[in-house]
């Protein structure tokens, strides 16, 4: 009898030994896994409760033993503590330390990358590939006037508020959280230095923005940007027409035109600078920090006009007088001919 119940006391022993230990395994060994061997990144969409949560993770394949995950999750009370946001998720990371990792709410944020652009659209589904808001949502808010005087702007001069960089800011950003979050980032670049600049030059960061967005479209070259910039601001002071070949693009709508001809400066439209006088209602696109800084660092030179070189490198001939521009226009327009570039 003894022996009875020596091996049953063993059985009991090693029964709660292998509970304990099978336990410790669920709790504290790792329990994701990433198909690719790459770092994984949960997504938990704003409003996602815990039976949505299950149902991502399910659907990810990101976890080893999923009904470990929920006894465990159970216990440390995880359905009351389910938070929005992108996480960066360890590869060794075990329940415990995956379902604090949730529970904290400390996601990773992300490096959302601004880029220049023309199109309420175009930013709207560039900027919803990083963040949690969808591109109807962007779009809808650039195009709600009233909704776009709240940010001082209108339909013209969106564009203004958008100052291409990389910034710093949580996934699970809404439309009108990424509005007010490039709202302070305007403010933030618009320092005293450059609004004192742009003063010196008796113009508005809107009407500095709109030029640069013309300087941005003339030249690929960084080295010439204050150079377009002071003959466009040379026109400016003498009271000429920009006449600025990129203004007609804009207003035509359509950006695959090579060659303006004579039909583009015809456009009814106040982005023609070939029939109004002055800048446009606005910026024809989101102008780069570089562009408006050297609107804001312009060369000051005597230059009136400036042509393509003919060489296609890029880079323009400038002028001081008409009959110089004449014979450097009709240099860029042979060769434009010889390459059958003809719209």
């Amino acid at each position: 009898m003894r022996k009875f119940w020596f091996s049953l006391a063993l059985i009991i022993v090693a029964y709660g030994a292998y509970w304990g230990y099978s336990r410790y395994v669920s709790i504290f060994n790792p329990n994701v896994k990433s198909n690719n061997g790459d770092e994984l990144f949960l997504e938990i969409p704003t409003g996602t409760d815990y039976v949505q949560l299950l149902k991502i993770l399910k659907e990810r394949e990101i976890l080893i033993d999923f009904d470990s995950f929920k006894w465990i999750a159970g216990i440390r009370n995880l359905p009351r503590h389910v938070h929005p946001g992108r996480y960066r998720i360890p590869l060794t990371a075990s329940n415990y330390r995956l379902i604090n990792i949730l529970r904290s709410g400390a996601q990773e944020p992300i490096q959302l990358v601004l880029q220049s652009t023309r199109s309420r659209e175009m930013i709207a589904s560039r900027v919803s590939k990083q963040i949690e808001a969808d591109s109807l949502s962007i779009v809808r808010l650039l195009y709600d006037i009233e909704e776009l005087k709240e940010y001082d702007l209108n339909a013209n001069t969106w564009m203004t508020i958008f100052v291409p960089n990389t910034y710093e800011l949580y996934w699970n950003t809404s439309a009108p959280q990424f509005m007010d979050r490039m709202l302070k980032e305007y403010r933030r670049f618009w320092n005293a230095e450059r609004l004192e600049k742009a003063d010196k030059l008796n113009l508005t960061p809107i009407e500095i923005a709109t030029l640069a967005s013309i300087v941005q479209q003339e030249t690929i070259k960084e080295d010439e940007q204050a150079t377009v910039a002071g003959v466009y601001l040379n026109r400016i002071r003498i009271g000429m027409k920009l006449d600025a070949d990129p203004t007609l693009i804009f207003a035509a709508g359509d950006f695959t035109i090579t060659r303006v001809l004579n039909e583009h400066k015809k456009i009814d439209s106040p982005y023609n600078t070939y029939i109004h006088r002055g800048l446009p209602p606005g910026p024809i696109c989101i102008p780069t920090i570089s562009n408006i800084d050297a609107v804001l660092k312009n060369e000051r030179h005597k230059y009136i006009y400036f042509c393509a070189k003919e060489d296609f490198s890029g880079y323009h001939n400038f002028a001081r007088t008409l009959g110089q521009h004449q014979v450097n226009a009709a240099k860029f327009r042979r060769e434009l001919n010889r390459r059958k570039i003809w719209n």
